[in-house]
Protein backbone atom coordinates (compact mmCIF):
# COMPACT_ATOMS: atom_id res chain seq x y z
CA UNK A 1 0.00 0.00 0.00
CA UNK A 2 0.96 3.81 -0.88
CA UNK A 3 2.45 5.77 1.62
CA UNK A 4 0.34 8.64 0.34
CA UNK A 5 -2.72 8.75 2.71
CA UNK A 6 -5.86 10.29 1.69
CA UNK A 7 -9.15 10.95 3.66
CA UNK A 8 -12.05 10.50 2.61
CA UNK A 9 -15.17 12.36 4.02
CA UNK A 10 -18.43 10.06 3.57
CA UNK A 11 -21.12 12.78 3.76
CA UNK A 12 -25.06 11.62 4.53
CA UNK A 13 -27.79 13.40 6.00
CA UNK A 14 -27.64 12.13 9.13
CA UNK A 15 -30.42 10.23 12.00
CA UNK A 16 -31.34 10.86 15.56
CA UNK A 17 -29.24 8.27 18.18
CA UNK A 18 -32.97 7.92 20.00
CA UNK A 19 -36.32 8.98 20.38
CA UNK A 20 -34.80 11.19 23.34
CA UNK A 21 -32.47 12.77 20.35
CA UNK A 22 -35.59 13.58 17.79
CA UNK A 23 -36.36 17.10 19.24
CA UNK A 24 -32.38 18.25 18.92
CA UNK A 25 -32.50 16.73 15.24
CA UNK A 26 -35.38 18.73 13.99
CA UNK A 27 -34.62 21.60 15.24
CA UNK A 28 -31.26 21.44 13.44
CA UNK A 29 -33.34 20.78 10.20
CA UNK A 30 -34.95 23.68 11.17
CA UNK A 31 -32.27 25.93 11.25
CA UNK A 32 -32.37 26.02 14.93
CA UNK A 33 -36.27 26.64 15.07
CA UNK A 34 -37.95 24.15 17.87
CA UNK A 35 -40.56 22.28 16.16
CA UNK A 36 -44.58 22.86 17.67
CA UNK A 37 -45.56 19.72 19.69
CA UNK A 38 -47.66 18.86 16.52
CA UNK A 39 -44.61 18.51 14.51
CA UNK A 40 -42.67 16.66 16.72
CA UNK A 41 -45.19 13.62 17.69
CA UNK A 42 -45.90 13.45 14.00
CA UNK A 43 -41.98 12.51 13.60
CA UNK A 44 -42.01 10.46 17.04
CA UNK A 45 -45.41 8.70 15.31
CA UNK A 46 -43.46 7.76 11.99
CA UNK A 47 -40.75 6.54 13.87
CA UNK A 48 -42.50 4.87 16.60
CA UNK A 49 -44.07 2.59 13.84
CA UNK A 50 -40.98 1.53 12.11
CA UNK A 51 -40.08 0.11 15.32
CA UNK A 52 -38.59 3.04 17.50
CA UNK A 53 -35.81 2.06 15.39
CA UNK A 54 -33.14 4.51 13.61
CA UNK A 55 -31.60 2.59 10.86
CA UNK A 56 -30.13 4.72 8.72
CA UNK A 57 -27.43 5.35 11.98
CA UNK A 58 -26.23 1.73 11.51
CA UNK A 59 -26.47 1.26 8.00
CA UNK A 60 -24.34 4.41 7.37
CA UNK A 61 -21.65 2.92 9.29
CA UNK A 62 -21.87 -0.47 7.36
CA UNK A 63 -21.56 1.55 4.05
CA UNK A 64 -18.58 3.91 5.19
CA UNK A 65 -16.49 0.46 6.68
CA UNK A 66 -17.71 -0.97 3.26
CA UNK A 67 -16.46 1.58 1.07
CA UNK A 68 -13.42 1.75 3.19
CA UNK A 69 -12.32 -1.56 2.36
CA UNK A 70 -13.41 -1.40 -1.34
CA UNK A 71 -11.92 1.57 -2.41
CA UNK A 72 -8.38 0.48 -0.58
CA UNK A 73 -9.01 -2.68 -2.72
CA UNK A 74 -9.42 -1.15 -6.10
CA UNK A 75 -7.28 1.68 -5.86
CA UNK A 76 -4.03 0.57 -3.86
CA UNK A 77 -1.58 3.64 -5.08
CA UNK A 78 -3.12 5.23 -1.94
CA UNK A 79 -3.96 4.62 1.58
CA UNK A 80 -7.46 5.37 2.06
CA UNK A 81 -8.98 6.84 5.92
CA UNK A 82 -12.68 7.53 5.79
CA UNK A 83 -14.61 9.89 8.01
CA UNK A 84 -18.21 10.54 8.37
CA UNK A 85 -20.00 13.69 8.61
CA UNK A 86 -23.07 14.05 8.69
CA UNK A 87 -25.65 17.17 7.37
CA UNK A 88 -28.27 17.14 11.07
CA UNK A 89 -26.43 14.78 13.49
CA UNK A 90 -22.86 13.94 15.11
CA UNK A 91 -20.68 13.60 13.89
CA UNK A 92 -21.17 16.54 11.59
CA UNK A 93 -19.84 17.87 8.60
CA UNK A 94 -17.34 20.11 10.41
CA UNK A 95 -16.83 17.44 13.03
CA UNK A 96 -15.54 14.73 10.15
CA UNK A 97 -13.37 17.55 8.72
CA UNK A 98 -11.59 18.76 11.86
CA UNK A 99 -10.48 14.61 12.95
CA UNK A 100 -8.97 14.88 9.78
CA UNK A 101 -6.71 17.63 10.70
CA UNK A 102 -6.36 16.09 14.05
CA UNK A 103 -4.77 12.90 12.49
CA UNK A 104 -2.96 14.57 10.51
CA UNK A 105 -4.36 14.24 6.74
CA UNK A 106 -3.71 17.37 4.51
CA UNK A 107 -5.23 15.35 1.41
CA UNK A 108 -8.93 14.33 1.21
CA UNK A 109 -11.83 13.90 -1.23
CA UNK A 110 -15.68 14.50 0.21
CA UNK A 111 -18.45 12.54 -1.27
CA UNK A 112 -22.55 12.36 -0.31
CA UNK A 113 -24.05 9.36 0.07
CA UNK A 114 -26.63 10.98 -2.86
CA UNK A 115 -25.95 10.56 -6.47
CA UNK A 116 -27.68 13.59 -7.40
CA UNK A 117 -26.51 16.74 -7.40
CA UNK A 118 -28.73 20.25 -6.37
CA UNK A 119 -27.43 23.17 -4.61
CA UNK A 120 -29.89 22.77 -1.68
CA UNK A 121 -28.55 19.24 -0.81
CA UNK A 122 -25.47 18.23 -2.43
CA UNK A 123 -24.19 21.88 -2.86
CA UNK A 124 -24.94 22.25 1.10
CA UNK A 125 -22.91 19.44 2.03
CA UNK A 126 -19.76 20.84 -0.43
CA UNK A 127 -20.27 24.09 0.89
CA UNK A 128 -20.10 22.96 4.78
CA UNK A 129 -16.85 20.68 3.95
CA UNK A 130 -15.03 23.08 2.23
CA UNK A 131 -15.33 26.01 4.43
CA UNK A 132 -14.00 23.79 7.28
CA UNK A 133 -11.11 22.34 4.49
CA UNK A 134 -9.91 25.59 4.23
CA UNK A 135 -10.02 26.64 8.08
CA UNK A 136 -8.30 23.10 8.50
CA UNK A 137 -5.16 23.17 6.13
CA UNK A 138 -6.70 20.37 4.84
CA UNK A 139 -6.37 20.20 0.47
CA UNK A 140 -9.90 18.65 -0.51
CA UNK A 141 -11.26 17.72 -3.74
CA UNK A 142 -15.08 16.89 -4.47
CA UNK A 143 -17.54 14.29 -6.29
CA UNK A 144 -20.76 16.04 -6.96
CA UNK A 145 -22.74 13.87 -8.42
CA UNK A 146 -22.52 10.13 -9.85
CA UNK A 147 -26.23 9.48 -10.90
CA UNK A 148 -25.19 7.84 -14.17
CA UNK A 149 -22.25 6.08 -13.39
CA UNK A 150 -22.62 2.21 -15.33
CA UNK A 151 -22.29 0.49 -11.70
CA UNK A 152 -24.79 2.65 -10.42
CA UNK A 153 -27.76 1.88 -13.03
CA UNK A 154 -26.04 -1.73 -12.96
CA UNK A 155 -26.75 -2.78 -9.17
CA UNK A 156 -30.43 -0.22 -9.66
CA UNK A 157 -31.46 -2.50 -12.88
CA UNK A 158 -30.83 -5.45 -10.74
CA UNK A 159 -32.81 -4.55 -8.40
CA UNK A 160 -35.99 -3.66 -10.31
CA UNK A 161 -35.57 -7.00 -11.99
CA UNK A 162 -35.46 -8.56 -8.98
CA UNK A 163 -38.44 -6.57 -8.03
CA UNK A 164 -40.60 -7.62 -11.22
CA UNK A 165 -40.67 -11.26 -10.32
CA UNK A 166 -42.65 -10.45 -6.68
CA UNK A 167 -45.84 -10.07 -9.31
CA UNK A 168 -47.17 -12.55 -11.43
CA UNK A 169 -46.45 -13.47 -14.93
CA UNK A 170 -50.24 -12.18 -15.10
CA UNK A 171 -49.53 -8.91 -13.39
CA UNK A 172 -46.23 -8.39 -14.98
CA UNK A 173 -47.32 -6.84 -18.18
CA UNK A 174 -49.58 -4.46 -16.79
CA UNK A 175 -46.90 -3.10 -13.77
CA UNK A 176 -46.13 0.14 -13.75
CA UNK A 177 -42.62 1.24 -12.47
CA UNK A 178 -42.59 4.31 -10.57
CA UNK A 179 -39.40 6.31 -10.19
CA UNK A 180 -39.15 8.41 -7.14
CA UNK A 181 -36.73 10.50 -5.47
CA UNK A 182 -37.13 13.24 -2.21
CA UNK A 183 -39.07 16.25 -2.81
CA UNK A 184 -37.48 19.98 -2.69
CA UNK A 185 -38.92 23.54 -3.22
CA UNK A 186 -40.11 23.81 -6.25
CA UNK A 187 -38.01 26.89 -6.63
CA UNK A 188 -35.22 24.79 -7.23
CA UNK A 189 -36.72 25.14 -11.04
CA UNK A 190 -36.33 29.12 -11.17
CA UNK A 191 -32.54 28.78 -10.26
CA UNK A 192 -32.30 25.88 -12.88
CA UNK A 193 -31.03 23.25 -10.51
CA UNK A 194 -29.49 20.30 -12.13
CA UNK A 195 -31.79 18.13 -9.67
CA UNK A 196 -34.96 17.06 -11.23
CA UNK A 197 -32.94 16.35 -15.17
CA UNK A 198 -30.57 14.37 -12.89
CA UNK A 199 -32.77 11.79 -11.86
CA UNK A 200 -34.75 11.77 -14.83
CA UNK A 201 -31.53 10.43 -16.39
CA UNK A 202 -30.95 7.85 -14.35
CA UNK A 203 -34.17 6.40 -14.47
CA UNK A 204 -34.19 6.70 -18.07
CA UNK A 205 -31.09 4.65 -18.50
CA UNK A 206 -32.82 2.17 -15.52
CA UNK A 207 -35.59 2.04 -18.01
CA UNK A 208 -33.09 0.90 -21.06
CA UNK A 209 -31.40 -1.32 -19.46
CA UNK A 210 -33.99 -3.25 -18.14
CA UNK A 211 -36.24 -2.57 -21.52
CA UNK A 212 -39.23 -0.59 -19.77
CA UNK A 213 -41.38 1.76 -21.53
CA UNK A 214 -44.25 1.66 -18.89
CA UNK A 215 -42.83 3.83 -16.30
CA UNK A 216 -42.83 7.55 -15.08
CA UNK A 217 -41.40 9.68 -11.87
CA UNK A 218 -42.90 11.25 -8.94
CA UNK A 219 -41.78 12.73 -5.79
CA UNK A 220 -42.10 11.61 -2.01
CA UNK A 221 -42.08 13.05 1.56
CA UNK A 222 -41.96 16.76 0.67
CA UNK A 223 -41.43 18.93 3.68
CA UNK A 224 -44.53 20.89 5.39
CA UNK A 225 -43.64 24.21 4.66
CA UNK A 226 -45.96 26.11 3.64
CA UNK A 227 -44.44 27.04 0.39
CA UNK A 228 -44.98 24.87 -2.84
CA UNK A 229 -42.35 21.55 -3.54
CA UNK A 230 -41.82 19.20 -6.37
CA UNK A 231 -44.52 17.02 -7.36
CA UNK A 232 -46.43 15.30 -8.28
CA UNK A 233 -46.15 12.98 -5.01
CA UNK A 234 -46.18 9.25 -5.11
CA UNK A 235 -49.45 9.50 -2.89
CA UNK A 236 -51.17 11.88 -5.75
CA UNK A 237 -49.87 9.36 -8.45
CA UNK A 238 -51.04 6.24 -6.80
CA UNK A 239 -54.79 7.85 -7.01
CA UNK A 240 -54.40 8.78 -10.75
CA UNK A 241 -52.73 5.73 -11.79
CA UNK A 242 -55.75 3.67 -10.06
CA UNK A 243 -58.23 6.21 -11.95
CA UNK A 244 -56.74 5.41 -15.31
CA UNK A 245 -56.67 1.40 -14.43
CA UNK A 246 -53.32 0.57 -13.50
CA UNK A 247 -53.60 -2.23 -10.82
CA UNK A 248 -49.87 -3.07 -10.39
CA UNK A 249 -47.12 -0.88 -8.75
CA UNK A 250 -43.70 -1.04 -8.72
CA UNK A 251 -42.12 2.08 -6.58
CA UNK A 252 -37.91 2.85 -7.70
CA UNK A 253 -37.05 5.17 -5.19
CA UNK A 254 -34.07 5.79 -7.45
CA UNK A 255 -32.76 8.93 -5.30
CA UNK A 256 -32.17 7.07 -2.28
CA UNK A 257 -29.26 4.74 -1.79
CA UNK A 258 -30.03 3.41 2.18
CA UNK A 259 -33.20 2.35 4.26
CA UNK A 260 -34.46 5.20 6.38
CA UNK A 261 -37.67 6.86 7.47
CA UNK A 262 -38.79 8.27 4.09
CA UNK A 263 -38.40 4.34 2.25
CA UNK A 264 -39.80 2.32 5.40
CA UNK A 265 -42.44 4.67 6.65
CA UNK A 266 -43.53 7.03 3.78
CA UNK A 267 -43.17 4.14 1.12
CA UNK A 268 -43.50 0.55 3.16
CA UNK A 269 -46.27 1.88 5.27
CA UNK A 270 -47.80 5.07 3.69
CA UNK A 271 -47.72 4.23 0.70
CA UNK A 272 -48.38 0.97 1.06
CA UNK A 273 -51.61 1.59 3.03
CA UNK A 274 -53.20 3.62 -0.21
CA UNK A 275 -52.39 0.93 -2.61
CA UNK A 276 -54.66 -0.83 -0.28
CA UNK A 277 -57.07 1.27 -0.17
CA UNK A 278 -56.85 1.28 -3.77
CA UNK A 279 -57.29 -2.50 -4.20
CA UNK A 280 -53.68 -2.27 -6.23
CA UNK A 281 -50.74 -4.36 -5.80
CA UNK A 282 -47.53 -2.63 -4.83
CA UNK A 283 -43.54 -3.17 -4.48
CA UNK A 284 -40.82 -1.32 -3.79
CA UNK A 285 -36.90 -2.52 -5.07
CA UNK A 286 -34.50 -3.18 -2.32
CA UNK A 287 -32.28 -0.18 -1.25
CA UNK A 288 -28.79 -0.53 -2.45
CA UNK A 289 -27.37 -0.07 1.00
CA UNK A 290 -23.92 -2.29 0.90
CA UNK A 291 -24.38 -3.28 -2.39
CA UNK A 292 -20.60 -4.26 -3.74
CA UNK A 293 -21.59 -2.56 -7.02
CA UNK A 294 -22.40 0.40 -4.88
CA UNK A 295 -19.56 0.58 -2.95
CA UNK A 296 -17.13 0.26 -6.54
CA UNK A 297 -19.15 3.47 -8.08
CA UNK A 298 -18.13 5.53 -4.85
CA UNK A 299 -14.43 3.97 -5.19
CA UNK A 300 -14.55 4.81 -9.31
CA UNK A 301 -15.55 8.36 -8.00
CA UNK A 302 -13.31 9.01 -5.63
CA UNK A 303 -10.34 7.72 -7.54
CA UNK A 304 -11.41 9.97 -10.57
CA UNK A 305 -11.15 12.98 -8.01
CA UNK A 306 -8.18 12.25 -7.43
CA UNK A 307 -6.94 13.21 -10.78
CA UNK A 308 -8.80 16.89 -10.46
CA UNK A 309 -7.41 20.07 -9.70
CA UNK A 310 -6.62 20.15 -6.03
CA UNK A 311 -8.59 23.06 -4.14
CA UNK A 312 -6.29 24.70 -2.08
CA UNK A 313 -6.99 25.34 1.43
CA UNK A 314 -6.50 28.87 2.13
Amino acid sequence: MSDRKIGVLVMSYGTPESMEHIEEYYTHIRHGRPPSKEQLEDLKARYEAIGGSFPLREITNRQVAEFGKTVNRLVPEYEFVCYQGMKHARPFIEDGVQQMARDGIREAVGIVLAPHYSSMSVGEYVRRARKQAEESGIRMRFVESYHLHPKLIEALSNRVHAALERFSEAERDGVKVVYTAHSLPARILEMNDPYPEQLLATSRKISERCGLTNWLFAWQSAGKTGTPWLGPDILETLHALRQEGVRNVLVCPVGFVSDHLEILYDLDIEAQQTAKQLGMHLERTESLNTDPLYMETLSDMVRDALRLPIHCAK
